[in-house]
């Protein structure tokens, strides 16, 4: 959670919302880095879990990503957790909640539906306050400016 939320540091250059990711297979090695880029990219796709996920297919060479750990400072929307079940992530680890847009608990349930043909483990709340703090204090600035 450390890697992410120095990925997550990092959006701040490009006025992007600071949420960063990496994804870790089953070895513990970093195979995916993500953080916001739709600011800087004009992608609306480009959410640090999506880039994390697509360079860790990149890198094991499939996108069935089996076995590995997805780790974000923030709950994913409804789109990142719908790449995480498309992507077979074993685990995702997130730090802060988001009840404005969360798809792991607060406003919908995306990965755990049991409708859906995989549901990742789910592990919430790891470094929360640092996720937190920084959100706060990003969109305490562009409400002032």
């Amino acid at each position: 959670m450390e890697e992410a939320l120095r990925l997550a540091a990092s959006c701040l250059a490009d006025g992007d919302v600071p949420v960063g990711a990496v994804v870790i297979d089953r070895g513990g090695i970093v195979i995916g880095y993500g953080r916001n880029t739709r600011e800087r990219d004009g992608d609306p796709t480009g959410h640090a879990e999506i880039v994390a996920i697509r360079e860790a297919a990149r890198v094991h060479g499939e996108w069935r990503l089996e076995g590995c750990t997805l780790v974000v400072t923030l709950e994913p929307c409804t789109m990142c957790a719908g790449a995480i079940v498309a992507a077979r992530l074993e685990r995702l680890v997130f730090g802060a909640f988001d009840d404005k847009a969360g798809a792991v608990g607060s406003l919908w349930d995306v990965v755990r539906d049991r409708r859906l043909n995989h549901r990742p483990e789910v592990v919430s709340g790891v470094l929360a306050e640092q996720s937190t703090a920084m959100l706060q204090e990003f969109f305490a600035g562009h409400r002032k400016a």
